[in-house]
């Protein structure tokens, strides 16, 4: 036996023999806000079920009338940078092959995420006017798919605080920097990523946590990754500076079927970066709902009603692994026909936060039609989905965990009757003297940010660098969120 296996062997048999004599080994949480959107850190649940919610209808907030927008503006995307929300999108108004000159990329600005408006730039010439919210013309294919984000990367250049990939198969990725979002330029001729189809929405960001640029871009789930073959699907590719990326790898989806992904929108989420939110598109191919005449009526481009669409959630920590932890739709086509047509109820890339206690997402409605536009949905920040118990309550236990800080923060809500208790475990499962159940002081209302309290105080900070795990009682009762603050 060579010294390399010998090695090998003898450290699993030591991580075995870990395992068997102390459990498994803790999750070190930090101070990172931990939400209920998958079961990463809860160990048991009894009587108490992971709850999804539904974002709220709040209305359109943006028409694609202008000439150069249209029928087929789509893949938008969301960016807050400070006080001022900006969506980009591609103006275009009719069907025709990927990745044209009439393709452009156009801007709205708002200052609250609800009132939109077009501000005409006059950057490039369109339809014979300057006048116009376009910031990218005549730079096919990459106005097809075009994709922002703000680079968190500590080492960004000021000039590159926004950069952007877009491209199909035939010209691969193209990178972009922009000093504002608003004037662009190519950061070299070559495409910096060839090896997918791109024939979507191929989204980007500066990971905090993975400390690295990472790209979510269309693939399919059979053959090598420029075929076209089987579902619609995604991988990944990493960067350290935006230029050279890694092999891909196809990402996993924990042993759930397969389903044609059109969109993913991967980005990491505003409160919890460590976590990536997927927002995306179902696409079902061949699930007629509109008869000929209904599309005629609804003036639906003939070759885009023949389908039908939703949006789905899945998150990821990294590496090629998504949880889909929630199959059923996380947002439903509304009422009407004109939301039962092909490629519609897409999501704009980013969830951004519109109020104290309020987040967005953003959905593409009434695709191929006179009607296109852009709906807000609202949610209650943290709140995509919780912990939730009945009114005979229910207990659950997380997995053992180390943290940083000094008091622990939990978003939840109660009814009148309802009620949240919390006790801190010790490494071996027993309540720590002062932290249990009974010492508690009973948690009753409907906020975002609630400091947990026992009798002697919230002061946690002994506890910090320890494995604990958290019990928690819930009576008619959701916890959305939990945090450990410094």
């Amino acid at each position: 036996m060579n010294g390399n296996l010998k090695t090998f062997l003898c450290g699993f048999f030591l991580l075995a023999v870990y395992f068997q004599t102390f459990g498994q080994v803790p999750i070190s949480i930090e101070n990172r806000r931990q939400l209920f959107l998958d079961h990463y850190i809860l160990e048991e649940l009894n009587d108490v079920e992971l709850r999804l919610h539904h974002p709220v209808n709040e209305g359109p907030v943006l028409t694609f009338d202008k000439t150069w927008e249209g029928n087929f503006s789509a893949y938008c995307t969301i960016l807050k940078d400070g006080p001022i929300y900006k969506a980009y999108y591609r103006g275009v108004r009719d069907a025709g092959s990927d990745g044209r000159d009439s393709e452009t990329t156009c801007i709205a600005i708002s200052t609250d995420g609800t009132h939109w408006t077009k501000p005409d730039l006059g950057i490039y010439e369109v339809d014979g006017t300057k006048d116009n919210n376009v910031i990218l013309a005549h730079a096919a294919p990459v106005t097809h798919n075009f994709s922002p984000f703000i680079d968190k990367n500590p080492d960004c250049k000021p000039d590159q605080k926004y950069k952007a990939l877009g491209g199909t198969k035939k010209s691969g990725l193209v990178a972009y920097a922009s000093p504002d979002g608003i004037h662009w330029n190519r950061l070299q001729e070559k495409a910096v990523y060839s090896n997918g189809v791109f024939d979507s929405q191929n989204v980007v960001f500066w990971s905090e946590s993975e400390k690295q640029y990472i790209c979510y871009f269309r693939t399919w789930t059979e053959g090598g990754f420029t075929e076209y073959k089987g579902f619609r699907s995604v991988s990944r590719t990493t960067s350290k500076d935006f230029i050279n990326w890694t092999d891909p790898v196809k990402m996993e989806f924990g042993g759930t079927p397969y389903e044609h992904l059109y969109t993913q929108q991967t980005s990491p989420y505003f409160r919890a970066p460590q976590i990536y939110v997927a927002i995306g598109a179902r696409f079902m191919p061949n699930r007629q709902v509109l008869t000929d005449q209904q599309a005629e009526e609804l003036n639906v481009n003939p070759k885009y009603f023949k389908d039908c669409s939703d949006a789905i959630i899945m998150t990821s920590r990294g590496g090629n692994q998504y949880d889909r932890t929630f199959m059923e739709s996380y947002i439903k086509p509304g009422i009407g026909l004109q939301n039962w047509v092909s490629r519609s109820n897409y999501p704009a890339l980013n969830v951004v936060r519109t109020g104290e206690t309020e987040m967005s997402v953003y959905v593409n409605e009434n695709y191929a039609q006179p009607t296109a536009h852009l709906k807000r949905y609202s949610m209650r920040l943290d709140g995509f989905a919780s912990l939730e118990a009945g009114y005979n309550g229910g207990m659950v236990l997380t997995k053992p965990f180390t943290f940083e800080g000094k008091e622990l923060e939990i978003n939840y809500s109660t009814s009148a009757a309802g009620s949240v208790k919390i006790a801190l475990l010790d490494e071996d499962g027993n309540e720590i003297p002062g932290f249990g159940m009974e010492d508690c002081q009973e948690i009753i209302g409907n906020e975002i940010a609630r400091i947990v309290a026992w009798d002697n105080g919230t002061d946690v900070s002994v506890l910090a660098g320890k494995t604990i795990q958290i019990r928690m009682h819930l009576k008619d009762a959701n916890v959305y969120a939990v945090k450990f603050n410094n």
